[in-house]
């Protein structure tokens, strides 16, 4: 309330000031019919001046401001991979039997273009992803996602990721797999059905993160050709990846 009454009493201010402005220019001109002129004469260019400010520049600044917040939240979804994504990409696809087929549209190249980041996005949109959480080392998956909790957490306390529905998504389907498996004490001695259940989290975290992932590279391969080539050269879907410049 106090910063409208503020926005009021300076909007009367102005009008206060233009009229005395207008009062001195006929009291040392007298020319009521060269002032009544100019005056709707700036009062017909109003309009265009309202359209130049109000939306133009408006949606310059807007757009200005969002290239920013991506920017911000695009750090944060570089540390996320750096700390948690990359290393559970990995894990995870240790429980995929057809790992290397199913890795191969991910085998991303410096010479993509954007056409070919799409395709292999609907690749795996239509994909069914196999996960058999008998296959591998759930109790190393589970040390390693309680480990990286409070990063994790520190995450979703970021605000530029409140607009970013579909890394968020993501967050929230690894914090549950950890939850599942922290609340079970011998992951070994299972029975089917929860066999079962952990597999299908694994499934869905897993999709989210590939999605998540393809999104960065090729973010990457935008705006930051130099950790593009790194990113390429540390692909965890490629066999053959080395960080060593060949």
């Amino acid at each position: 309330m106090k910063f409208a009454q503020w926005q009021l009493l300076f909007g009367l201010a102005l009008v206060v000031l233009s009229a005395l402005l207008y009062a001195i220019q006929y009291a040392i001109f007298q020319t009521p019919n060269s002032i009544a002129f100019y005056f709707f004469q700036d009062l017909a260019f109003l309009p265009i001046e309202v359209l130049l400010v109000t939306l133009i520049l408006h949606s310059l600044l807007n757009l200005h401001e969002k290239r920013e917040r991506l920017k911000k939240m695009n750090m944060v979804i570089g540390a996320f991979f750096s700390e948690v994504g990359t290393g559970l990409i990995e894990r995870l696809s240790a429980f995929i039997p057809d790992f290397p087929e199913a890795g191969k549209p991910l085998r991303v190249q410096v010479g993509w273009t954007p056409k070919r980041f799409t395709e292999a996005a609907s690749n795996i949109r239509g994909r069914t992803y196999v996960i058999d959480s008998r296959r591998g080392d759930l109790s190393g998956i589970k040390r390693f996602l309680v480990e990286e909790r409070a990063f994790l957490l520190r995450l979703l306390e970021n605000p530029n990721l409140l607009e970013h529905d579909s890394f968020t998504d993501l967050l929230w389907a690894v914090f549950h797999l950890s939850d599942e498996l922290d609340h079970r004490n011998d992951l070994a001695l299972l029975p089917e059905t929860d066999f079962d259940h952990l597999s299908g989290d694994m499934k869905r975290a897993f999709t989210l993160l590939i999605l998540e992932w393809l999104a960065y590279m090729r973010y990457l391969k935008t705006d930051y050709p130099y950790l593009f080539s790194l990113a390429v050269r540390m692909n965890p879907f490629d066999p053959d990846a080395s960080v060593i410049i060949r």
